[in-house]
């Protein structure tokens, strides 16, 4: 005889055509309902994981992953402390700035972050040459007095490229006929896009020679580090801070940007738990089907107990059967969450093309398609936690058929 006993019994029941359609149409009820959960809770995680991983890249494109800068405004011999950057062995590349703030005036006026950059090193560091709208950052010559502004910043001033805006210092110098405000007239000659407002609304970028200039300065206040891996900055910044010494202060994009991703891993995980308990109810609808199933079934209980099968042998065939049911309702929802989570850009874009339709305008928001990021780790978790909750569902109904007794099974057969 097929051994084990339960899965063969377990097997059978489930080939077999039941009497009852009934239990069978809540058999099929429970299996497309895992299915949907299983496949909702990808999707959702997946577009979750395309929003982190959009931010992510758009914040990590613009700022350093680590950053030394003065204790004093400047950076105290700024060729040293590259150079102990350097030694590190997550550090990439290493870039000095200047950055202060400034008013500009162009046709309108407004208050920008003014950042001084060697563009040959700022590429190494940054995005921001490959979001560039118009222009490019190598117009960024030293004596060119040129900048480049934000989208947004060079909307608010009313400019474009070619233009010319005014930049105050915020800073008095003394002349002959008294004192006066510092400024300098720059040529527009770039405009970059970074999708984040707190650049493109406020940042402008300049030659780190002519900020120096123009704040007299005889050094950058900075030095911007990439890493091989930006979850490495804490750890590479401690390890700068160690080095350098009292003279350096050492920060990280941790320390200014954690909200961000804070708020993002905080939705994930609400929504993976409203998700799990839409699954679990899918799943625990087996329960309803095999009790049913159990008292269709309890003269074939009885007879199996009278031929000698053990309560452990009975409750196994109930496990099994409610098992596949489940098996198959996960299979179909990870088949499903796969392929609409790889597919649901396009899906969307094809929604808003036929009905006309923007869910994300460009306007409003900075991201305007609905990112995806399919992860197979989580496609994993996913699956286990609904063949946990179907293993649980059974586990009730296995233990009543256990229970039976074949006296009272057949006395009305």
């Amino acid at each position: 005889m097929f051994r084990p006993l339960s899965l063969f019994v377990g097997l059978r029941y489930t080939r077999a055509k039941r009497r009852n359609r009934f239990i069978s149409f809540i058999s099929l009820v429970s299996m497309l309902g895992i299915a949907v959960g299983v496949t909702a809770l990808i999707a959702v995680i997946s577009v979750m994981n395309g929003f982190d991983h959009e931010l992510r890249d758009r914040i990590l494109g613009m700022v350093a992953e680590t950053t030394i800068s003065g204790v004093d405004g400047s950076v105290r011999d700024w060729p040293h402390a590259v150079r102990v950057a350097d030694s590190l062995p997550h550090v990439i590349a290493a870039a000095p700035y200047v950055e202060h703030e400034a008013y500009l005036r162009g046709q309108r006026s407004q208050g920008a972050v003014i950042r001084g950059i060697e563009p040959a090193y700022e590429n190494k560091v940054t995005n921001i040459g490959k979001r560039m709208v118009q222009g490019s950052l190598s117009s960024l010559t030293p004596g060119s007095w040129n900048i480049v502004l934000g989208r947004d910043l060079a909307l608010s001033l009313g400019v474009t490229v070619g233009d010319h805006v005014v930049v105050f210092v915020p800073e008095i110098s003394a002349t002959p006929i008294g004192a006066i405000p510092r400024l300098r007239s720059f040529t527009v000659s770039g405009i970059f896009g970074a999708g984040i407002e707190q650049y493109d609304a406020g940042l402008a970028e300049i030659n780190m020679q002519d900020a120096q200039k123009l704040y007299q300065q005889s050094g950058p206040t900075g030095i911007r580090l990439k890493l091989d891996h930006p979850f490495l900055a804490y750890q590479v910044g401690r390890e700068l801070a160690q080095k350098l010494g009292g003279l350096y202060a050492v920060s990280t994009w941790m320390d200014s940007h954690s909200n961000f991703f804070k708020a993002i891993a905080m939705e994930k995980k609400v929504m993976f738990i409203i998700l799990s308990l839409i699954v679990a109810v899918a799943a625990f609808n087996l329960v309803s089907t095999l009790v049913m199933l159990v008292t269709d079934k309890q003269a074939d209980i009885a007879i199996l107990r009278t031929m000698g099968a053990t309560p452990r042998t009975v409750m196994g065939v109930f496990v099994v059967q409610g098992m596949i049911s489940g098996l198959i309702g996960i299979a179909l929802g990870v088949l499903g969450g796969v392929l609409l989570a790889i597919n649901l850009p396009a899906i969307v874009d094809g929604i808003q093309r036929l009905f006309h339709v923007q869910f994300l305008s460009p306007d409003v928001y900075y991201i305007s398609n609905l990112p995806s990021r399919l992860e197979w780790r989580d496609v994993g978790w996913i699956a286990l936690l609904a063949f946990v909750f179907s293993m649980l569902a059974t586990l009730y109904p296995a233990w009543r058929a256990s229970r039976t007794q074949p006296a009272e099974a057949l006395r009305y057969e």
